[in-house]
């Protein structure tokens, strides 16, 4: 019996025998410092093994440094170096580019020390003109104060806003068969200014130009709080877009009808004017009681919801006499208070509460008519609205193609009222590039024309504009009839009301 011993393969204990990591030599201070904390810095910390299939180098993987730390740890120590393959010294030895290239000094320049000056004046003039963009113009800017007449300090001013299309804005809903809106070739523009708040810096710059007015805190609201004035503005801007439509579709041969509107307080009235003609010496008693923008709901429990049913209930009453009112205060609610009623300083045997109304009538029109105003208040586009309207309801182009810019009110009865801000109005048109400019008769003073020149009935002045060096066409009128005559003799045509088949 022959016993076979199994001889072992070399071969096979070559490739099956596990193979025996080598220990790194004991590192040099550069290697030290580059695998320690000084591989943060070099970004060269994991390249003494093995990188994984993703190649990722970071300081927290298994496989660099701390990978390296473990290895150790768990294989004990040979310093055999017959043990030690070739293959993997390269990797443990060289671990920075910089062991193989000579290091390059870079010498700074010689700093020359006058070069802060200027560097020195830039930053200050940087804050210089950062704080004079934030501190208020109050704090040195001065205006006059016509009421008390001294100076007050100026933290407003009112300034050139914008000119923007009225045309633009009209609407209108279910219009009946007959009713016919037409295209125009030219637009009447509507013009705003505003009284923001000024900073030192816009004062400096705005303070020369003249059309830039410093206004004081009474200046720009007078006695009353910026959300009374606010509501104020808004109502006024509500009732000139009642009168306008009114106005404008009478003249465009329609029958509006009037309907009477809510008691809402312009102004509290003042018994007694002191003699400088600003002061109050004596106020009526409804001062302490009422407040601009307040709308009466009812007077001893009895609702008043238009002005004829306030006088109504005033009737029979005596000065002296006490009533409770109930009004709606803006941004505080219903409250009802009393108030001593007065009689009228004109008319002693007229018993009045002592304010002043705003007109809250509505317009009853035979098809809708809306004009957006969206946050714009205050009254001087009545006239804007009215001949816009005039001139899409009828046949014809008034503006003769041309854009037209308007400022002024307009009353029931058609007359054009006086404005605000006039000379920054003109220098806004200026701005826009609008060349004619229709303006109230009341507060201008009409040139008489140079001698030897042709009076059409169009007067021409020099843009109020300092900075500009064009011409605006300024034309006052006081009525809607001369604003339509005015336009006539500028190119437009005249207006035909509905069915008349005359021209007006």
């Amino acid at each position: 019996m022959i016993t076979a011993y199994a001889l072992p393969n070399a071969m096979r204990i070559a490739v099956t025998t596990p193979m025996t990591m080598p220990i790194p030599a004991l590192a040099t201070a550069a290697q030290i410092r580059r695998s320690g904390f000084g591989a943060l810095y070099s970004g060269t910390v994991d390249s003494a093994m093995p990188m994984g299939t993703r190649g990722r180098r970071t300081f927290g993987s298994a496989r660099g440094v701390r990978g390296i730390a473990l290895a150790f740890l768990r294989q004990p120590a040979n310093t055999k170096a017959a043990m030690a393959s070739p293959a993997i010294h390269p990797a443990a030895v060289v671990r920075s580019v910089t062991d193989t290239t000579t290091p390059i000094v870079l010498i700074a320049p010689r700093q020359r020390w006058w070069a802060w000056i200027p560097a020195g004046a830039a930053l200050i003039g940087l804050v210089v003109f950062a704080l004079a963009s934030l501190v208020p113009s109050s704090v040195i800017a001065r205006t006059e104060n016509p009421r008390l007449q001294e100076q007050q300090p100026a933290p407003y001013a009112r300034i050139p806003a914008s000119a923007e299309s009225v045309n633009d804005r009209i609407f209108y809903a279910d219009l009946p068969d007959d009713v016919e809106v037409f295209d125009t070739d030219g637009d009447f523009f509507f013009v705003t200014v505003s009284a923001p708040t000024q900073s030192v810096l816009s004062w400096m710059i705005g303070a020369p130009d003249p059309v830039v007015d410093l206004l004081t805190e009474e200046g720009r609201n007078g006695r009353l709080t910026a959300t009374q004035n606010r509501q104020i503005s808004l109502q006024q801007m509500r009732t000139a877009t009642q009168e306008a439509q009114f106005v404008a579709l009478t003249a465009a041969g329609y029958a509006p009808e009037i309907e009477p509107g809510a008691v809402v307080v312009e102004d509290v009235l003042c018994r007694v004017v002191a003699e400088d003609g600003f002061e109050c010496e004596e106020q009526f008693p409804s001062d302490e009681v009422l407040d601009p923008a307040d709308t009466i709901l009812e007077i001893d429990g009895t609702p008043v919801p238009t002005l004829e049913d306030l006088a109504a209930e005033l009737e029979g009453a005596e000065e002296g006499d006490i009533v409770e009112l109930t009004i709606d205060r803006p941004g505080e609610g219903t409250r009802t208070e009393s108030v001593e009623l007065s009689s009228d300083p004109n008319d002693p045997e007229r018993i009045i509460i002592g304010f002043v109304p705003f007109d809250t009538r509505t317009v009853d029109l035979p098809f809708d008519v809306s004009i957006d105003t969206a946050a714009v208040g205050g009254p001087s586009a009545g006239l804007a609205f009215t001949l816009a309207l005039v001139d899409e309801l009828t046949n014809g182009d008034m503006t003769g193609g041309r854009d037209i810019a308007v400022t002024g009110t307009i009353r029931l009865d058609g007359t054009v009222g006086p404005i605000g801000g006039l000379e920054q109005k003109v220098s806004a048109v200026h701005q826009h590039g609008v060349e004619v400019f229709l303006i109230p008769q009341e507060q201008f003073e009409l040139r008489e024309p140079e001698p030897g020149a042709e009076d059409d009935g169009v007067c021409r002045w020099e843009c109020l504009n300092a900075a500009g060096n064009g011409e605006v066409v300024l034309i006052p009128v006081a009525s809607l009839d001369e604003a339509i005559m005015a336009l006539e003799v500028l190119g437009g045509d005249p207006i035909v009301p509905v069915g008349s088949g005359e021209t007006s």
